[in-house]
């Protein structure tokens, strides 16, 4: 008797399907088009673009204070692409890119500016159907992002020909009642699926792939809990110090620059519990929820359980190094700190019991960020007594510099008696897909393009971030550290990072 093949969809092995949605032409309009972040990321990142995905209808419109015109925008940017863009340059293809760009000189307060920009606009862009699509970029200070919104809100013209969305990068307020304020004034102009508010970790190959990492393998998600998880730790550690930006590091702190966004976004990535499916919203949903399930902090927990510091002079590659007081724009008395770890409890079934430890600073050994789960040990002593501190287990997802997944686990060195051994097995994501290093922001400009939120963040989830690191700055800033500087540029932070994580009897993986 032949046994009945049954086709089913369940049973047939997936296929990977080509992305297929639609870029129309668009025009990006980038506020402070001529400043840092143009130059260093965002002029870089398109021109990739342009390369990679040949994006034809692209027409990029900086709008600045600077004096310039067209042509001394195109060659700043060029200079500047040629200088960040992390790969061999052409010129060709540059000036075939270049004709697309333009420059429109004027005060963000000035609504004959804006007038001149929406002439600008339907002038030199490409229509789209019927209207033309519109992104609006805010590469600009914090403080100006409210001006220029409600600007753009004043002058716009209700006729439907601009089909508008607004990129806004972080910080989203200094607070949860400014992100709020921020939030009502965007909504005013805006609805909520036009607004794209950016965090580009969520762009990083190895933070996305945590959720497939996860969920395609039941190798790791029937172990993803507290029933096999010991502790996890998350590293985003820079070599660099605040360089040019010592006025707004001065207001903002290692807090509002780096815990209340990438840090929790990445806890929120790795702990979240499985969506519904990977439509933007049901991720989003999940990610929210995760940052809601975080212990609220109490002021005696904010004393025992988080660590402030700030770099003074030191040494990196060989070279003498500056302290935090001794930068531009710093006061010589600041308190403001530059590193930050910290232990934090995720009050939920899955993660109860399990600590997220964080550390992130600027001018530490050497730059690195990285996410390390370490599984628990088993409770037998197969190999003897003097195995009681055996090699964790220990799953390691790196972001940068080098985008790669790693696990750690024992086996017996060769031709030994029993000796235990640890060794990595490891995923390069350059070695294995052959994928070459590509701009900040490649992923994420591009989904804006054709309108994916997955990788944005919710007003939701910006105001349940601001609930966590609140009490953190306000006990922080009620009660000044007065042993400022605490560490020296090129070490891992102040001894107090060290004693947060041994006093668990356990230790800093990434070293």
């Amino acid at each position: 008797m032949e046994t009945e093949i049954i086709d089913s969809r369940f049973l047939r092995p997936c296929e990977v399907e080509a992305d297929e949605a639609e870029i129309r032409p668009v025009t990006m309009v980038i506020f402070g088009g001529s400043g840092d972040l143009s130059r260093r990321k965002l002029m870089p990142t398109l021109f990739h673009l342009h390369r990679k995905e040949s994006l034809d209808g692209l027409t990029v419109i900086g709008f600045g204070r600077h004096n310039l015109d067209d042509e001394g925008f195109r060659s700043t940017m060029k200079e500047a692409t040629n200088e960040f863009g992390g790969e061999p340059f052409d010129d060709a293809q540059w000036n075939d890119f270049s004709g697309r760009l333009y420059f429109l000189a004027g005060d963000y307060e000035d609504d004959a500016a804006y007038q001149r920009l929406r002439e600008l606009i339907e002038r030199v862009s490409i229509r789209a159907g019927d209207a033309f699509d519109v992104i609006y970029y805010m590469a600009v200070p914090p403080e100006v992002v409210s001006g220029i919104v409600e600007k753009i809100r004043q002058n716009r013209k209700d006729n439907g020909e601009l089909r508008e969305k607004i990129i806004v990068e972080k910080p989203f307020g200094r607070d949860r009642a400014s992100a709020s304020s921020l939030n009502m004034l965007l909504t005013t102009a805006f609805r909520e699926e036009q607004i794209y508010r950016i965090d580009h970790y969520l762009g990083k190959e190895t933070v996305q792939n945590i959720l497939f990492l996860r969920f395609s393998n039941a190798i790791f998600e029937q172990l993803w809990s507290n029933r096999h998880i010991d502790h996890v730790q998350i590293t985003v550690a820079e070599e660099i110090g605040i360089e040019h930006r010592g006025s707004f590091y001065e207001q903002a702190g290692v807090i509002r620059d780096m815990v209340q966004n990438h840090i929790l976004q990445l806890i929120a990535m790795v702990a979240m519990e499985p969506p519904v499916g990977f439509q933007a919203d049901f991720i989003r949903d999940e990610r929210t929820k995760l940052l809601r399930s975080i212990r609220p902090l109490e002021k005696k927990y904010v004393d025992a359980c988080m660590v402030r510091g700030q770099y003074g002079k030191g040494v990196i590659d060989n070279s003498d190094v500056r302290g935090y007081r001794e930068e531009e724009g710093v006061s010589p008395a600041s308190c403001i700190p530059t590193f930050f770890a910290g232990k934090f409890h995720i009050d939920n079934l899955r993660w109860a019991g399990v600590p997220f430890y964080v550390r992130t600073g600027k001018r530490l050994q050497r730059r690195v960020s990285e996410i390390c789960i370490q599984l628990r040990q088993l409770p037998l002593r197969l190999f003897g007594r003097t195995c009681d501190t055996m090699e964790p287990n220990i799953l390691v997802l790196t972001i940068q510099p080098d985008e790669r997944i790693s696990l750690r686990f024992n086996v017996q060195y060769p031709h030994t008696a029993g000796q235990v051994h640890s060794v990595d097995m490891t995923l390069n994501y350059r070695e294995t897909f052959k994928t070459s290093p590509h701009p900040s922001y490649e992923r994420q400009l591009l989904d804006c393009m054709k309108g994916d939120l997955t990788l944005f963040v919710r007003q939701e989830a910006v105001e349940a971030m601001w609930e966590i690191v609140d009490p953190i700055n306000s006990r922080w800033e009620e009660c000044a550290q007065e042993d400022l500087p605490n560490y020296a540029a090129g070490s891992w932070g102040p001894e107090a990072a060290k004693s947060l994580i041994e006093q668990d009897g356990r230790r800093w993986i990434t070293q």
